[in-house]
């Protein structure tokens, strides 16, 4: 069906299925899922970076005295560093997820977007009935 000004007019379950965010998707969960596993591999690898980054070092000198040290890798404390910031944001992404996944809702469309009053005023969408865009 078209208007007279040359637009289609679709149902208005058509018209509230185009209009709705892609927000709920519940297949974030699975997102949520994974990022949650990769954050969980990403704290393990920083902790065995960490223990491979400090390092106790014993001298022992000719009259019996121990001098021990220790002595940190710097580029392994700072890929354990680098390693739990990227598990936190994966963390909160997992989160977010989570929420999209089973809390997010749409917005009720307003009466005119129900009835179909756009469609008929198409100078409401910044056109005129010849089609062009209003500047």
């Amino acid at each position: 069906m078209t208007t007279s000004s040359g637009a289609t007019k679709l149902p208005p379950e058509q018209r509230r299925e185009q209009a709705l965010p892609r927000l709920h998707r519940p297949w974030r969960a699975m997102i949520a899922v994974v990022e949650l596993v990769l954050a969980g591999l990403a704290v393990w690898a920083a902790f065995a970076c960490w223990g491979n980054a400090v390092d106790d070092v014993v001298t022992r000198l000719s009259d019996g005295t121990e001098l021990t040290s220790t002595r940190y890798e710097g580029d392994l404390i700072g890929a354990a560093i680098g390693l739990v910031t990227l598990a936190l944001l994966l963390l909160v992404d997992a989160v977010r997820e989570l929420l999209l996944a089973f809390y997010a809702r749409h917005r009720r469309p307003r009466k005119e977007e129900e009835e179909g009053e756009f469609e008929d005023h198409p100078e409401l969408y910044g056109a005129h009935a010849s089609g062009h865009v209003a500047e």
